[in-house]
């Protein structure tokens, strides 16, 4: 079995995976406006995340995507499939430039995870709810087959309405999972906002899918071992993944509830519901980039 990369890391190396995020998170915008469709808000809130687990957290191997051995990743909220293609083509799954073709007619990268296009997808995913319970099915084949390596899955706060992501959740604790991590993206904003309140010019987005807390008591109540950290700070992200990683005395399956901000990089998005899947013009496309600290021409919008 392969030794686990060591979490203990300096600010150098803090610094360098926040460059990389901040990489990823301007791929993820060029992409996009690339083929003037798909999501923004949802994987700009996940990518700090992915980058720690791809670049540091992971035991992967980016030129043997199907090693045995390797830990499991499901995108469980697999409409922020972008931010995952993003960070696996930094990673070097894939070559960043393939990014372009991001939802083009017989593209590898579709508008979801396609696992039977390509190498390095651990699961299909979409429908919500479905993600998070394959990847506890692959937890419960790691101990079947003797293996050692852990079955993460990244779920969204929306997603976790869905009955499915309950239904795993009781089972996970029942089979005592304690190599099963799920990770809850919780930015608070879902694809329609929540529509409680009528002003005078319509709909105001004034109510969280879940008030504080109330997540991390849920998974709390089906008997897993919850952790909660910044979704945007590195170093925590890390010492949070490291505790994660050590095996529960109890056995509990391990949930993570991240606290994120929906559009996280991009100043007019960030907290913005209406960012959750929509074109950028070019005057929002030049503002995004500029506040991602971008300098080249990629990503211009073309005819298709």
């Amino acid at each position: 079995m392969a030794p686990r990369p060591d979490l203990d890391v300096d600010d150098a190396e803090i610094a360098e995976l926040e460059e990389i995020a901040r990489q990823v998170r301007i791929s993820i915008i060029e992409a996009v406006n690339f083929a003037q469709v798909g999501h923004l808000g949802g994987p700009l809130s996940a990518t700090d995340i992915l980058t720690a687990l791809y670049f540091k957290v992971l035991r992967i191997r980016p030129e043997e995507p199907a090693w045995e051995d390797r830990d499991r990743f499901v995108l469980s909220k697999g409409h922020s499939a972008i931010g995952l293609y993003s960070t696996m083509a930094h990673r070097g799954y894939l070559p960043v430039s393939e990014l372009m073709t991001f939802d083009a007619l017989h593209s590898r990268l579709q508008g979801h995870p396609e696992m039977t296009h390509l190498p390095g997808i651990d699961m299909s995913t979409g429908s919500l709810g479905m993600g998070v319970s394959a990847a506890m099915g692959m937890a419960l084949g790691a101990r079947v087959l003797g293996k050692d390596f852990v079955s993460v899955a990244m779920v969204g706060d929306g997603e976790s309405q869905e009955g499915q992501v309950w239904e795993c959740a009781m089972s996970a604790a029942r089979q005592r999972l304690d190599n099963f991590i799920v990770i809850v993206d919780e930015n608070r904003l879902q694809q329609f906002g929540w529509l409680t309140d009528r002003s005078e010019t319509g709909f105001r987005n004034v109510q969280p899918p879940h008030l504080p807390g109330q997540l991390a008591d849920k998974w709390r109540a089906f008997g897993w071992r919850v952790l909660e950290m910044d979704g945007h700070d590195m170093r925590d992200i890390l010492r949070t993944l490291a505790i994660a990683l050590e095996k529960d005395e109890e056995h509990r399956p391990t949930c993570i509830v991240a606290a994120t901000v929906k559009g996280k990089g991009v100043s007019f998005m960030e907290n913005d519901y209406t960012w959750h899947g929509k074109p950028l013009s070019p005057q929002d496309y030049a503002r995004a980039r500029a506040d991602l600290g971008a300098t080249d021409d990629a990503g211009e919008q073309v005819s298709r």
